[in-house]
């Protein structure tokens, strides 16, 4: 027999503490409404390594491999399995690792915390897909501002306060954004040569440098968050602004944690509670959630308990609404007995709503890296032992300086390939002062066992693939689903493209750090290597090696007969009072970092939600 919380107590029960679910839950309960959050992992701040993995920037990477936070999916990016083991992350029967957090706050607790919202064609898109104009970028904007409380743009800050604002930002939202690195770091002599080298190269192979330069200027000096002045969208050298309060991570746990205690009566966070299944009423209305109770309970975390944990169910007056992210939120819906019928028979699951779309068209973006070996160890990593106590840490905690505020990005270079499908940039190129060649088992040790390296991150956005699936490994909730991304040749038309910009990409990357090499600044290049040069062999390194960290679309805004799962107030085609808010909802992956997309999807979701309580229309067709 379930222990069963009684069904006035709660307005909202919501699945899931990231990016969509925590900013929701907060927002709701600021609002009036009593919203009962559950999340699978715990708040483990006390932890080894706690909580300065979680708190220090730098420490981003060993926060994905901490046993506290981590839950470990394994992936494949092909059905072949010959294709498959050629990629060096790979591990035969298990896939390639795909690190996902379990605890308050959900995947925000170790990403990189770049906050960029994504581009105004993105959410035009989805406009123009359901003919609900409060999608539209014009609005959308407004919830960049309500998230945001920009601390990169003191004198704009300053000058707002006399109506001189043109900057776009938002000053007094919940999330603070700063730049990537503190000042205090352009003492290296190496990284003002990187920085000044690179930036040289770029500008001079533009049509006109001179012209250029001054827009930069004129346009923010780098910020691509600012609003453009002649519109369209940021291209050229950036910094990565990030979700960070004095140069410390700060983001949706401490959103939570705040509202939890202005009103404990309106927010309960119940910890160390696996959603298992949807639960339904007479009407067959999504009615509350049934749960787990236990730590560790999933198959995923770095070391499960093994226990199947105490069975639960809790109730919601208005509406049920499902956070989990694209992995998880198709899972716990096909488990409840919504998705591909065929997929539900194949594990005995009685089918309550056939919708097919559920766990297809998952999206990612495809991720590459250049690494170097430079002459000399970079100065502003002397003395790193990459934890608490070494001279670096210590400054952080002293004086919020060096490189342990920053989360290893230097510089960012935003552009258009010749392959782009649309007029929005689809390339994101940043110079990380670190050995990262993606995700594996031990990657982390990659970045504390070497302060002489540089990465060129390449990421490739605005993908065609729509080909990738989540799908059920069993009918046990405790188990993992099965993820394929099918990559490149197995994926959707338009593969090549996405593969001709990478090799483009790579190219543009070598014509900054070719000038860098010849002057003995940069020793030599890794990954690839110099051996590899020509369009089929850079294409070759592309599909070995490409991997992805935003997986997103897997319940996506459309409509059903195309394949959709929710109508554009993001409720479950079929199913009343059940919504869904995280990543799985985007029809198309958005941006280029999506975590910013999606705080700004919970928000608009939070004022359809609140309007649908109070029985306001929530949107304009």
């Amino acid at each position: 027999m379930a222990d069963v919380e009684t069904a006035l107590d709660w307005d909202y029960v919501i699945v899931g503490s990231g990016a969509g679910g925590g900013v929701l839950a907060a927002r709701l309960a600021e609002e009036g409404m009593r919203v009962f959050l559950i999340e699978a992992g715990s708040d483990p701040q006390q932890a080894e390594r706690m909580p300065d993995d979680y708190e220090v920037p730098a420490f981003h990477a060993f926060a994905c491999e901490n046993p506290a936070l981590a839950w470990n999916f394994h992936v494949r990016h092909y059905g072949d399995e010959a294709r498959q083991a050629r990629d060096p992350k790979y591990r035969p029967g298990q896939g390639v690792l795909y690190p996902r957090a379990g605890a308050l706050g959900g995947c925000t607790v170790h990403n990189a915390m770049i906050f960029m919202p994504p581009h105004d064609g993105d959410w035009d898109e989805i406009a123009r897909l359901t003919g609900d104009v409060s999608w539209r970028a014009q609005n959308m904007r407004r919830y960049a501002q309500r998230i945001e409380d920009c601390g990169h743009r003191p004198l704009w800050r300053l000058l707002r306060h006399i109506g001189l604002d043109p900057t776009g930002h938002g000053w007094s939202g919940w999330l603070r954004t700063e730049k990537s690195m503190p000042l205090s770091v352009l003492r290296d002599d190496g990284l003002v040569r990187l920085l000044i080298g690179s930036a040289g190269s770029f500008t001079r192979k533009l049509p006109t440098p001179l012209l250029s330069a001054w827009r930069w200027v004129r346009g923010g000096l780098g910020d691509p968050n600012a609003r453009r002045l002649r519109g369209g969208s940021f291209e050229g050298l950036c910094y990565t602004p990030l979700s960070t309060s004095q140069h410390r991570r700060a983001g949706v746990r401490e959103r939570l944690r705040e509202v939890a205690r202005r009103h404990p009566e309106r927010l309960h966070i119940e910890l160390d509670a696996l959603a298992t299944r949807v639960l339904f009423d007479a009407h067959g209305a999504a009615s509350g959630v049934e749960y787990r109770k236990g730590a560790q309970l999933y198959r995923a975390h770095a070391a499960p308990n093994g226990a199947p944990g105490e069975r639960r169910e809790v109730h919601a007056q208005r509406e049920v609404i499902l956070c989990g992210g694209a992995f998880n939120t198709p899972q716990l819906l096909m488990l409840s007995g919504i998705g591909p019928v065929r997929e539900l028979m194949a594990h005995g699951i009685e089918t309550r709503v056939d919708l097919p779309g559920v766990g297809r068209n998952l999206q990612d973006r495809y991720e590459v890296a250049l690494t170097h070996r430079m002459r000399r160890p970079w100065e502003v990593l002397q003395g790193a032992r990459w934890s608490r106590g070494d001279a670096l840490w210590q400054r952080w905690q002293d004086l919020r300086g060096g490189m342990y505020g920053s989360n290893g990005a230097t510089l960012g270079v935003v552009s258009r390939s010749s392959q782009a499908a649309t007029a929005e940039p689809d390339l994101f190129c940043m110079a990380l002062l670190a050995q990262f060649e993606g995700y594996f088992p031990g990657f982390s040790k990659l970045i504390s066992g070497h302060d002489d390296r540089l990465s060129w991150a390449i990421l490739k956005g605005r993908t065609r693939n729509r080909a990738g699936t989540v799908r059920l490994r069993s009918a046990d909730p405790l188990d993992m689903p099965l993820i394929n991304f099918h990559h490149f040749e197995e994926g959707s038309p338009g593969s090549e493209e996405d593969l001709r910009a990478l090799v483009e990409a790579i190219r543009s990357v070598r014509g900054l750090t070719g000038p860098l090499i010849e002057s003995g600044w940069i020793e030599e290049e890794l990954q690839p290597g110099a051996a590899v040069q020509g369009d089929e062999a850079l294409a070759q390194f592309v599909r070995d090696t490409a991997w992805g960290h935003h997986a997103s679309c897997t319940c996506p805004i459309g409509p059903r007969e195309e394949g959709g799962v929710l109508d554009s107030t993001l409720s479950v085609h079929g199913v009343a009072r059940l919504r869904v808010v995280d990543a799985s909802a985007f029809p198309h992956i958005p941006g280029f970092f999506v975590a910013a997309a999606i705080f700004m999807l919970a928000e608009k979701a939070a004022d359809m939600v609140l309007a649908a309580a109070r029985g306001v229309p929530a949107s304009s067709p």
